[in-house]
């Protein structure tokens, strides 16, 4: 049913049947009511860190990257897949309902972590099924990257990271990460660097600029970063990688 604009961190997010938005620790979430008297309905999942700690869960809890998600980028469900979230629910419902014994944390830690490993390819699914929505992201991320090193902002600004990457394109930098990575193949982080490396190589031609007036035109502080990163990413150092060409 429409619930109105659910309020998740600074940002609202217009509830939708069968979509899941992933809160983690320390999240404000509530309800736009605009002064209107309504029931919202649903299910919520709310568990204390306690409960995991300990467990397989526990120890890859941040694998879980959706809950550094932005409400914008909830998740949206299938009938079918629908179902499989309430089976999920029902069955943590039934230990809780019924006495506690030895096996009681353990199948309910269990079924929460079915039902993140499930919402887990749900996600990679939507990646796929929504790609008009996400059309356009690559080509824009590489344009950013383009305008950015032709500007001053290196010097100004530094190298661009993932985050602010991600905030030009108006994403969290989990989500833009994940959509990256199922793209290309590669973390935003490498496909940055890769970025870099080229704009290296062309100004590594220009055989009047030395190798820290590059690294600084590139937004490295310290030119020896710059160095290690051409030499694993090259095979060679920037001298010597000049003197091949």
């Amino acid at each position: 049913m429409k619930c109105g604009d659910l309020v998740y961190g600074r940002n609202t997010y217009d509830y939708q049947e069968g979509t899941l938005v992933f809160m983690a620790p320390g999240q404000v979430a509530g309800v736009n009511s605009n002064g209107e008297t309504y029931q919202p309905k649903g299910k919520v999942l709310v568990f204390h860190p306690d409960l995991i700690h300990g467990t397989s869960l526990g120890r890859h809890i941040q694998d879980y990257t959706f809950f550094g998600y932005q409400s914008s980028e909830a998740l949206h469900l299938s009938e079918r897949e629908r179902g499989i979230v309430l089976d999920c629910f029902s069955k943590i419902d039934y230990e809780l309902e019924r006495g506690v014994d030895k096996h009681s944390k353990r199948l309910i830690v269990s079924n929460i972590e079915l039902f993140l490993d499930y919402s887990t390819r749900f996600y990679d699914r939507q990646f796929i099924t929504r790609d008009h929505v996400h059309q356009g992201i690559i080509e824009r991320f590489e344009r950013l990257l383009n305008d950015f090193f032709a500007s001053e902002k290196p010097q100004t600004v530094g190298l661009p990271s993932v985050a602010y990457c991600a905030e030009q394109l108006y994403l969290s930098p989990n989500y833009f990460g994940d959509l990256v990575k199922k793209e290309t193949g590669r973390t935003a982080q490498e496909y940055i660097q890769d970025k870099l490396i080229d704009m290296a190589k062309e100004k590594i031609y220009d055989g009047s600029k030395t190798v820290n007036q590059i690294a600084l035109e590139l937004g490295y502080k310290y030119p020896q970063h710059f160095v290690r990163l051409f030499k694993k990413r090259v095979g060679h150092t920037p001298l010597e990688f000049r003197s091949l060409n």
